[in-house]
């Protein structure tokens, strides 16, 4: 009857946490921490290195102005409203007749759903200044789709808004480094993913870790006082082992000698 009711006690009893102790189980992993970092930083390096194909970013971008009358000169309202219309612009370029005259101009390999996901644009808070971006795992190829995206853009733009021109403020340009993947993100990334990971793991070990260590631990599980404990040394328990086994050995010898 007491052990059921020492046995429910124990169920029901809040799990307590020593912090200092926890710190300590960590700090004494901390090689293990490390090394799990540099693991799974290396496998993200090459993972990023080897899985996943670079791609390159080409900008150009061009100048919205439209003039109330084209006999006076530029006016508030003229800036206002090319601000405005900045916002209709970018939509154009995302246009199905837009993407679709791109892929006829170049010949391109693939859908206007490809071609859009490729395709981003930007324009910069009060400016009249639209940025095309394009992505594509051939830089050269990036350079010709920025290029005939602007020029297909603005020939839409000038039939709907019935405007002069749009001018460009700089042609696509050629990349020469690869805008993505990141290698330093990912390794970064991975490196702290696989310390975190390691040091979850120690302390899932270390919290459900229930085995009694300590008269502290006798005394806080199973309610008994401890009246006196004996230290156990490995070194000497292995001596004692290893001199009994040399007496057994020579009382061995003597017997075969007899």
């Amino acid at each position: 009857m007491n052990q059921d009711r020492l046995t429910h006690e124990i169920e029901n009893e809040e799990m307590t946490i020593d912090l200092a102790e926890l710190f300590s189980v960590l700090w004494s992993r901390i090689h293990l921490i490390i090394l799990a970092g540099l693991l799974v930083a290396l496998a993200a390096f090459a993972g990023t290195k080897l899985l996943i194909t670079p791609k390159y970013t080409s900008s150009t971008s061009m100048y919205m102005l439209t003039r109330s009358d084209s006999g006076a000169g530029v006016t508030s309202s003229d800036l206002q409203t090319g601000t405005q219309l900045t916002q209709d612009y970018m939509e154009l370029v995302q246009s199905r007749s837009v993407l679709e005259q791109v892929i006829s101009v170049l010949n391109l390999d693939m859908s206007v759903e490809e071609l859009s996901e490729s395709i981003t644009t930007e324009n910069k808070t009060n400016t009249r200044i639209l940025t095309i971006y394009v992505e594509n795992e051939d830089p050269e190829q990036a350079q010709e789709i920025a290029d005939a995206v602007r020029e297909s853009v603005s020939i839409k733009i000038q039939e709907i808004m019935e405007i002069d021109a749009v001018n460009t403020i700089e042609e696509a340009n050629l990349p020469t480094a690869p805008s993505s993947p990141n290698v330093i993100k990912n390794t970064a990334i991975g490196g702290i993913l696989g310390i975190l990971l390691a040091i979850a793991i120690i302390v899932l070990i270390y919290i459900f870790d229930d085995t009694i260590k300590t008269p502290d631990d006798v005394e806080y599980h199973l309610g008994l006082n401890v009246l006196t404990s004996i230290p156990i040394q490995e070194g000497e328990k292995r001596t004692k082992s290893r001199k009994t086994k040399r007496r057994g050995s020579r009382r061995a010898e003597k017997r075969g000698k007899r």
